[in-house]
């Protein structure tokens, strides 16, 4: 049944639009910018900025227009001199709780707040005096809080409650003593926080930001004693070049190569060959549990806020993951362990970098139980935002760069590798090696379209050879909790599930370049970057795991067969509940 169309004049403009869409709506379909600054689409529509007024003929007051519905005939304007001039004064009040330090913040020129200020032409504050309590939180080892800069927008808060059902921070206290933070007062370290970095992206100015490991880099970098190696995980390649002007969803892996090699790096080698690797333990684990009477279903262990979403949720599901470490860390063993040992280096003389998209890679790459002989294996994670932020301080610019090429012996990685930065590429990738390894039969076809799309939730029925498997792709950790649910309580059919802490896998992940809401409104930048990683996919020359012979050789030479003795003790991990709101003087 189609909807009932509603007419509408917009700033003498005429519009209709379905019934139930609201002025914002409307207005957005025809380019009239409304401003604003807590709305985000289906997850944050409260009208609390008040950025968004207009106004609407025959009404008392000014409305929000992203919560205010359409009528019939109505009459709105979004650009009178009265509004203007309410919206400056909701500014400057805004401002006035505001810590001011914008030429030392890491979001100026990216903040939201500032984009408003400039653009209603905000050139003084009368509104100053008292100023809400200033509270600093950098205790986690992937997220940084300042509540001097939080706006109160709680465009946090709803993303991690209603997209990854975390529930993490909150309002708490009342009127001017309101402010975003964590039960019991505490550090977000210590709450249900799994470190995704949603909030992050999300925040329209900088109360949320990753930990900023930057200087460490550096460091490393000048000093003529240290071997420093860095990885790039998969999907940094289709999202590093937005940073530089470049378009999104520009494919940039050359141009990030040639810049990390004059940014100073000994060794620049490519974490979707550790991603192949990841297939064929994961794989050849799952076939394992399939054929052996082992626990079903399996989940992949790849996405980091992922295990510490199951450990602190899901505790008695542990072992439902697969135990294969994630490519992160994966590469990390093989720069430590492989490459050392073929270079004749040290591994103590080698500062491991692995450039990510993920905030929570941070928080993984300190846990006790990967680190080995006593050594951490990846030394400091960097974001793509961070790395961006080295490059420009270095005076390099990728986009004018020209193409390089990943290092041997770790630089060659299948389109399969490429695809795990994107949701249902893990599962994808996993398929292409399972389906051959089980059947000994090339496939005839090697894309499964069955589990790419934007579906919180996705399911297919696969045949690997005599058996018939339902398997399931999710992302965002709210859809990943109803799956979780039926493993819990018996209900669940499948054999086999990918997980994907952020919506649309890597891609998305609190790393990422970040972008306003209207920007996210406007294009869809999850679809570009991951058709960017579909095309690397294509054009690679081999697109399945098991195929590609740098990997083959690392079998050959390190590790034996895939779940060998040695590959189980170098490459599978285990995993432990987390304790959450536990005081200082608790164990």
């Amino acid at each position: 049944m189609e909807k009932k169309m509603i007419n509408l004049t917009i700033d003498s403009r005429k519009i209709a639009v379905e019934e139930g869409s609201t002025i914002l709506d409307a207005a957005r379909k025809i380019n009239i910018d409304i401003p604003t600054l807590c709305f985000l689409k289906e997850i944050n529509e409260v009208g609390a900025c008040r950025m968004c007024i207009v106004e609407v003929e025959g009404a008392r007051g000014y409305v929000a227009s992203c919560v205010y519905p359409v009528t019939e005939g109505m009459v709105v304007k979004t650009n009178t001199y009265d509004l203007i001039e309410t919206k400056r004064t909701i500014l400057q009040l805004l401002l006035s709780n505001h810590e001011k330090n914008c030429l030392t913040c890491v979001r100026s020129t990216n903040c939201e707040l500032q984009n408003l200020a400039k653009k209603f032409n905000v050139d003084s504050l009368p509104y100053e005096g008292a100023m809400t309590e200033k509270v600093l939180d950098t205790d986690s080892a992937c997220i940084s809080r300042n509540t001097a800069k939080c706006v109160l927008c709680k465009r946090c808060v709803n993303v991690c409650r209603k997209v990854q059902g975390v529930s993490a921070i909150d309002t708490v206290n009342r009127g001017f003593k309101s402010k975003i933070g964590v039960a019991f007062n505490m550090s977000i370290s210590k709450s249900t926080c799994v470190g995704c970095g949603q909030c992050i992206v999300h925040c329209p100015v900088a109360a949320l930001q990753e930990k900023d490991y930057t200087r460490e880099v550096k460091r490393a970098l000048s000093d003529p004693n240290v071997h420093v190696v860095i990885q790039t995980a998969p999907s940094v390649r289709a999202s590093i070049g937005e940073e530089f002007g470049m378009e999104i969803g520009t494919l940039a892996t050359g141009k990030m190569v040639a810049g990390l090699r004059k940014l100073g790096f000994d060794k620049i080698f490519d974490t979707d060959l550790a991603a192949d690797v990841t297939i064929m333990e994961e794989g050849t684990e799952f076939l394992e549990r399939l054929n052996n009477g082992g626990k079903l279903p399996m989940i992949t262990s790849c996405s980091s806020g992922w295990i510490t979403f199951a450990e602190k949720f899901y505790p008695n599901l542990l072992e439902n993951l697969s135990t294969t470490k994630s490519p992160m860390e994966i590469m990390a063993v093989l720069i430590k362990k492989y490459y050392a040992e073929k270079m004749g280096i040290d591994p103590k003389n080698i500062f491991s970098v692995a450039l990510m998209p993920c905030s929570a890679k941070k928080a993984e790459a300190i846990r006790p139980e990967l680190k080995m002989d006593g050594m951490q294996l990846v030394d400091q994670v960097i974001t793509t935002r961070e790395m961006a932020r080295l490059l420009k301080e270095a005076n390099i610019d990728i986009a004018t760069l020209e193409d390089d090429e990943f290092d041997s012996p770790l630089g060659e990685a299948t389109g399969a590798g490429h695809i795990f930065g994107t949701t249902g590429g893990v599962m994808e990738a996993a398929l292409r090696t399972i389906s051959e390894l089980a059947t000994n039969k090339p496939l005839e076809n090697i894309e499964f379209n069955v589990v790419r799309g934007v579906e919180g939730i996705k399911e297919a029925k696969i045949n690997l050879g005599d058996k018939e498997l339902w398997i399931a792709v999710a992302q965002g950790l709210k859809n990943v909790s109803k799956v979780m649910d039926e493993i819990e309580d018996g209900t669940s059919k499948y054999s086999f599930i990918e997980v994907m802490t952020c919506p649309g896998g890597c891609i998305m992940g609190g790393g990422q370049p970040i972008k306003t809401s209207y920007e996210r409104a406007k294009v869809d930048v999850r679809g570009l970057r991951a058709k960017a990683l579909y095309k690397a996919d294509k054009d690679a020359k081999y697109r399945s795991s098991h195929k590609n012979p740098e990997v083959q050789k690392i079998y050959e030479e390190f590790l034996g067969a895939p779940n060998s003795h040695r590959a189980h003790e170098l490459m599978h991990t285990k995993y432990h509940k987390q304790d959450v709101y536990v005081s200082d003087n608790k164990k």
